[in-house]
């Protein structure tokens, strides 16, 4: 029967209230409902009542989703849609409407979903307008929470994905605002049975003094709350262990057991008891209660039944001892209640605790960011709140401040410690004229700055957003361990009561007893818990390690393909090299000094605007030089420049200038081949018709490619340089670098198909790069690693950005994620293990040979501590330390 879309009130189709929409037949209780969906029809078209949605679900069980599309320009845009969405399996009706930009799409949800639907549409050259959403979720202890969670939001109309993170108990959500609100996505996670709260920290990137954001607050609540049910649920049981185990603690119990008051005291315990597990283990009856609803199974199910069972029994012993057959059978378990709750909750608190420190780099980030700013407004310098601060506005640094926000420096110069950004110790020189980030310490001078990115678009607010959304994201391998859980608790109760009725039918007498403490055991031994956060916990401290180490890792998925490459192939300018030309070689011949060739060399090349010159006349300056100006300057194309120095005439160029002039070169021209060579572009100096001999202009290798590049083949890597120049140049840079495999003369159109060469031999490739020309090839690789001193576009293309722009950040991105899925696989083998151990123990399997049954309270120790082991494990990761073995 269908619903009115207004008050969701169950109509008859007979009803004489009804409209149509697209299509769409909608039927309303009562003329009042059907003229407010006539005015606005697309308010309420297709709204599901409740949980703030604005799609329908037919009778049929196709749902209609409506997308607004970014990028078309005529009728034939439209066309092209339709077809791409036409030929998917599951899409029943299109409707691409050109004018308001808009798509109306009816499909099967059992064939195909929403993300698929959106990226057809990418995939045919548009854009879907989407919104991203960062959620924190309470109440969310093992791998089937996570799977149920995803699951729900998988089936919401307009949500086009969602990755739910245990570790951070953070969710990141793409949904489409006109189909579905953050209302709705809210609605149908707490219907679900958990608790939704703004995530952090603040997008703005600032950490206001004294200011918790709500996830931090609930964690903290709620650690709090575990540690004040953990000292009650202990304060009560111990009285309780004490007459449970009187005479094993060798205290006086003759006096009442056998006796009446006997019975009095098992009735004072089972009082005792029942607010440990109302109050103390709540977190589990509800959590039951709400994956009940849902028809699943989780950690809480399992703790939940394991202690009712032993309460139950318990009680039915002490009130009617008469119903059983022995009295040995008549035995007492509200120890075990106490004692398992009171674990259970003190290793849920202990792995709150941990996880906080995981997201420690996180933290650091945010605290990164000053307080205030103090700016120069009508003349005078006042101090105010950083996010007050606005585009093109003068900020004053004095030393030892925080830059407050990113600019560019106009007055006075400095040296900035941008360690905490790039991961460089060594303070960066800064003139008026450079790039200053915000974040950044001022180590000496006073400078002043104009604002160029504030607020949540400065370089450290980015970076806290990416660094969040990848610690949100999922390895290829989480997504497999999500199925697992999923199936887990499940499968434990199946065990479980397999179990009790194998050790009730052949067990030793009394079968009750035995059978009963084998299922508590297997029930609450069982940790999805640790399964569930052995991946998202190490790859939260990978990613905010590789942050501090000024590596941004975009996804969980990078992280784990970086650590299966093979090959690394390297662009080489910019890359390998500085990527600007600089002085090398002053070569001086016929009585010339080489301050005397500077001069000259220099003072021609002031009318020019060659780079090579700008090279020149920067290192003729910085050595004191004087640089005059020169007269008749002329520029000859593909030979060089000549011009009227002091009263001489001078040539700069190649050999071809020379012999056109008759200048002989024969006691240089060794000396020339020799420096290119190397690499080197050498140019000539002659002053009137002799030469003076020669100034070498190359593109120098950074300091430290060579020692990178070595590390990389010491990690079993082949590395190998991409470049478009000749292959000369490309071999004397090889060599000096220690590459042996070098594809050189690579136009930029190629360089994409020559990756692709490379991973057709089979090969895993790493591709690092800084340009628009590199921006196809990173995109093309494996995995994309961009130097973060390149262009936007090659960092939009990348997986992986080296902020501080050297090779020795890829040798750290390599190794980071080398220790961290090594971490991820300990914490998997370590949660395997110990459930492949600990259940069939606590089913029973070694009674038979060695006559050991496990404790249900050491069942509850080892669970409540499995999960703190995997967390402290990864915690380890925070000790990494580029270029150690680890």
């Amino acid at each position: 029967m269908p619903k009115d879309p207004l008050c969701g009130m169950a109509v008859d189709e007979s009803t004489e209230f009804h409209s149509e929409r697209d299509g769409e037949k909608f039927y309303f209780c009562s003329p009042a409902c059907k003229s407010k969906f006539d005015e606005s029809p697309d308010k309420y078209a297709g709204a599901v009542p409740g949980n703030g949605a604005t799609s329908t679900s037919h009778r049929d069980g196709t749902q209609n989703l409506k997308l607004s599309i970014i990028g078309m320009d005529c009728v034939t845009c439209a066309v092209s849609i339709e077809k791409q969405l036409g030929a998917m399996d599951g899409v029943k009706k299109i409707n691409v409407n050109l004018t308001t930009e808009n798509a109306f799409v009816e499909y099967d949800p059992a064939k195909v979903n929403g993300k698929q639907i959106a990226d057809s549409i990418g995939a045919a050259g548009y854009r879907v307008g989407k919104a991203t959403l960062n959620l924190g979720i309470g109440g969310m202890y093992c791998g089937s929470c996570v799977t149920k969670i995803e699951e729900g939001l998988a089936r919401t109309p307009g949500v086009l994905s969602a990755s739910v993170d245990l570790a951070s108990e953070s969710a990141v959500i793409d949904y489409v605002p006109a189909t579905v609100q953050m209302k709705g996505i809210k609605e149908v996670i707490e219907k679900l049975g958990y608790r939704v709260f703004d995530s952090a920290p603040p997008r703005d990137g600032v950490d206001r003094p004294g200011e918790m954001d709500e996830a931090q607050k609930a964690r903290l609540e709620e650690y709090r709350t575990l540690m004040r049910k953990f000292i009650f649920a202990a304060s009560v049981g111990a009285p309780i262990i004490i007459f449970s185990y009187a005479k094993l603690l060798g205290l006086p119990a003759d006096f009442y057991e056998g006796t009446e008051t006997a019975r009095y005291i098992g009735i004072a315990m089972g009082l005792l008891t029942l607010p440990v597990m109302f109050w103390s283990g709540s977190q589990f009856f509800t959590g039951a209660w709400a994956a009940l609803k849902s028809r699943s199974a989780n950690m809480h199910t399992l703790i939940s039944t394991g202690i009712s069972a032993a309460w139950i029994y318990s009680t039915i012993a002490v009130l009617f001892p008469q119903i059983f057959p022995k009295q040995a059978l008549a035995g007492q378990f509200y120890d075990t209640v106490t004692v398992v709750v009171a674990l259970v909750v003190l290793g849920m608190a202990l792995e709150i605790r941990a996880k906080g420190k995981s997201s420690e780099a996180i933290k650091k980030l945010i605290g990164l960011q000053p307080k205030t700013a103090r700016v120069v407004r009508d003349g005078k310098e006042i101090d105010i709140p950083v996010e007050e601060v606005v585009l093109d506005e003068i900020v004053v640094v004095r030393p030892g401040e925080k830059v407050s926000v990113d600019g560019v420096l106009v007055e006075g110069s400095s040296s900035l410690d941008e360690s905490m950004i790039t991961g460089e110790s060594i303070p960066v020189e800064k003139q008026a004229g450079d790039e200053v980030i915000g974040g950044t310490i001022n180590k000496t001078g006073s400078f002043k700055f104009k604002a160029t990115k504030v607020g949540k678009d400065t370089a450290l607010a980015q970076i806290i957003e990416m660094v969040q959304q990848a610690q949100s994201s999922k390895a290829p391998i989480q997504r497999v361990v999500d199925k697992v859980a999923g199936y887990f608790s499940p499968a434990v109760m199946i065990i479980a009561v397999l179990a009790f009725i194998i050790w009730f039918d052949f067990g030793p007498q009394p079968a009750l007893i035995y059978a009963l403490i084998v299922f508590v055991t297997t029930m609450v031994i069982a940790c999805p818990c640790a399964l569930g956060i052995a991946t998202p916990i190490s790859l939260m401290v990978g990613v905010g390690k590789g942050a501090e180490n000024g590596i941004l890792i975009k996804s969980g998925q990078a992280l784990e393909m970086a650590q299966k490459i093979n090959s690394i192939v390297l662009d080489k300018t910019g890359t390998i090299t500085v990527g600007k030309p600089s002085l090398t070689d002053v070569v001086a011949s016929n009585g010339m000094s080489e301050n005397d060739i500077l001069h000259f060399a220099a003072s021609v090349e002031k009318g020019s605007e060659h780079p090579l010159g700008e090279a020149i006349i920067r290192d003729a300056t910085e050595r004191g030089i004087p640089v005059t100006d020169s007269s008749k300057f002329n520029a000859i194309p593909g030979h060089g420049v000549e011009a009227v120095v002091d009263g001489q005439t001078v040539l700069l160029g190649n050999s071809r200038l020379m012999k056109d002039r008759h200048v002989e070169l024969a006691n240089v021209q060794e000396k020339s081949n020799d420096l290119a060579a190397n690499g080197k572009t050498p140019m000539f100096v002659a002053v009137d018709g002799k030469v003076a001999g020669i100034v070498a202009v190359a593109d120098t290798v950074k300091e430290d490619s060579k020692e990178a590049i070595l590390h990389l083949k010491s990690m079993g890597l082949e590395v190998v340089m991409l470049t478009g120049d000749n292959r000369g140049t490309a071999e004397a840079i090889a060599r000096q670098v220690g590459i042996d495999r070098v594809l050189a003369e690579v136009l930029p159109e190629e360089k994409a198909f020559n990756v692709q060469k490379l991973q057709q031999e089979g090969k895993k490739i790493a591709m690092v790069g800084d340009g628009i020309n590199d921006a196809p090839a990173l995109a093309q690789a494996d995995i994309g690693l961009a130097i973060g001193t390149g262009t936007d576009v090659a960092i939009e293309a990348s997986d992986i950005t080296l902020i501080n722009g050297s090779l020795k950040g890829v040798v750290s991105a390599v190794e980071l994620s080398r220790a961290t899925m090594k971490n991820i696989r300990q914490n998997l083998f370590g949660a395997f293990f110990y459930n492949a151990l600990g259940i069939p123990i606590a089913a029973g399997l070694l009674y038979p040979f060695f006559g050991v049954l496990l404790s249900p309270m050491i069942a509850g120790a080892a669970m409540a501590f499995s999960s703190v082991t995997v967390v402290t494990n990864a915690n380890r990761l925070r000790r990494f330390v580029p270029g150690k073995e680890h």
